[in-house]
């Protein structure tokens, strides 16, 4: 079997529950779209003076990437389906608002006059005439915007969402393209069947004289035809039905106690989420629900002073350099958590007790690199950096506590060409000679996957990164256990034994779920 064919076979269930989680997502976006985008196309047609600033402020709004949107719309609607659907539904209404317009507008005078001769009134024209000869270019439209949505709606996972974008995310984390192929390939699968889906509609809504085979076509042949399209249209809404009403009583929140642990959108955060979920759900009567890939950690701590999520594990120097904007890294471990938890109690949250985990940024380079300018620490790099490009990921260039504060450690730093890369993929663009120097957490498991070698920051330009539960304190004010449990975990996650379980995932490609469930077991710290 294939090394797909694998993959496919063991995360079976998995895919079949992240396509489910998108066609729910995509039909409820697509259907309010069509709700919405359909009247807003005829008001604008028989209302002239709408037509420009409608369709213009659409376009202006279609313009704006969607991973802003989301952003935009965390602070509003929090995290989860609802601002994945809103941002779908946004992008789905040009094409169907300018398409309604297009089409009404275009009908034949001549035939609008026909029905005004035989004694119809405004509203009978538009349902007996405009809209049946407007149907075919409409249902392009629709058709373009429920296809599109099946794409757009990848980025669902980007906020907890879930959906086939799960896997597309996870799988750019980890540079494993198996993973990416097991999220695309469906997706794409889907937007077929999505266009062949709304294809049927748009024969059994036009006209019959309007149909392009019109001419090609017997009555027989057409009434044959009508009957398979209807009876496929049925089962398809009726599946659709199914998987809406299934998975809304699949997330219902079962009876008894309950919280949200959250993670950001890479391999340690979605390995400690599951290890202190795991751990809570043994040692206590809570049931856990698990939100990953939440972006990075503004979006994250958004969430969570929302009420989106009840907890997650952050760093010590991102909350007091990211989060709440303090100068200096000073590398006192108890001043710094001292400083953040009094921060932190300002939005309604508890910081509980750090980890021994230190996972503090780096600079990195190749082996041979080091060996070529006989690299050892960032002061080193520094007089050589000229001739070096610098490969990082986004949220490193614009932090307080990351690349602003190398420049002030490190005033003569100064890079030939820097290049933002998010994530993993910066490994890849290494390897291939792509850059000369990256940015890397210190736990990270790819670090022991290639040749690479971690300069010291002589000059403490990064603060210390002691891993730390982040939770809402009216959460543990109602579950005044958390704490505890939380407490009695956090000294064993040390910083092999967190990068032990980063490298299982990103190197070995196993389930960050199972591994921290093994991490557990084999401590002794929950039953097999």
């Amino acid at each position: 079997m294939s090394a797909f064919g694998q993959y496919i076979a063991t995360h079976g269930d998995q895919i079949l529950q992240l396509t489910l989680e998108h066609i729910e997502m995509t039909a409820i976006a697509v259907g309010i779209s069509i709700l919405v985008g359909v009247p807003i196309g005829i008001l604008i047609s028989y209302v002239k003076g709408l037509n420009k600033p409608v369709l213009g402020i659409a376009n202006v709004v279609q313009a704006i990437p969607s991973m802003a949107l989301l952003g935009l719309f965390i602070p509003l609607f929090g995290i989860g389906k609802l601002p994945a659907i809103v941002m779908v539904i946004i992008f789905s209404l040009l094409p169907i608002i300018k398409n309604t317009y297009t089409g009404i507008s275009s009908v034949d005078p001549l035939s609008v006059e026909s029905g005004r001769a035989i004694g119809l009134n405004r509203w009978q024209i538009l349902w007996k005439v405009r809209l049946p000869m407007a149907l075919p270019v409409i249902m392009a439209g629709i058709r373009i915007s429920a296809v599109t949505a099946v794409g757009t709606m990848t980025m669902a996972a980007y906020v907890g969402a879930g959906g086939l974008g799960y896997l597309i995310f996870a799988g750019i984390r980890t540079v494993n393209n198996i993973q990416i192929l097991a999220g695309a390939i469906p997706s794409a699968l889907l937007a077929l069947l999505v266009d062949l889906l709304i294809g049927t509609i748009e024969r059994l809504v036009t006209p019959v004289s309007l149909q392009k085979d019109f001419a090609k076509t017997t009555p027989k042949s057409r009434k044959h035809r009508k009957v398979r399209d209807i009876v496929g249209l049925v089962i398809s809404i009726l599946l659709i039905i199914a998987i809406v009403i299934g998975s809304t009583v699949g997330n219902a929140a079962p009876g008894g106690k309950q919280i949200t642990f959250g993670a950001k959108d890479f391999t340690e955060e979605d390995v400690l989420m599951n290890v202190y979920s795991d751990y809570i759900e043994e040692k206590t009567d809570i049931h856990v629900r698990r939100k990953p890939d939440l972006g990075g950690s503004e979006v994250a701590y958004e969430a969570l002073k929302q009420g989106s999520i009840d907890a997650y594990p952050e760093f010590t120097g991102t909350l007091y350099g990211s989060i709440y904007k303090h100068g200096g890294t000073p590398q006192n471990r108890q001043q710094i958590h001292e400083i953040i938890t009094k921060d932190a109690a300002k939005d309604g949250l508890t910081l509980l007790n750090e980890t021994p985990c230190n996972d503090t940024y780096t600079l990195s380079v190749r082996k041979d690199t080091a060996e070529k300018y006989h690299l050892r620490t960032i002061e080193d790099l520094a007089k050589v950096s000229g001739n070096m490009r610098l490969g990082s990921t986004i949220e490193f260039l614009n932090r307080q506590d990351a690349m602003l504060s190398v420049q002030k450690k490190y005033p003569e730093l100064h890079f030939k060409k820097t290049v933002a890369i998010d994530n993993s993929p910066r490994y890849t663009a290494l390897m291939n000679n792509e850059v000369d120097v990256i940015d890397a957490f210190s736990t990270e498991g790819l670090l022991l996957k290639y040749p690479i070698t971690v300069l010291q920051d002589t000059r403490h330009a990064f603060p210390a990164y002691y891993v730390v539960p982040c939770f809402s304190a009216a959460t543990l004010k109602k579950y005044p256990e958390l704490a505890k449990v939380c407490n009695e975990l956090s000294p064993h996650l040390t910083e092999s034994a967190v990068m032990k379980m980063n490298y299982q995932v990103d190197v070995e490609g196993k389930d960050p779920e199972a591994v921290a469930h093994a991490f557990l077991v084999e401590n002794h710290l929950i039953k097999a």
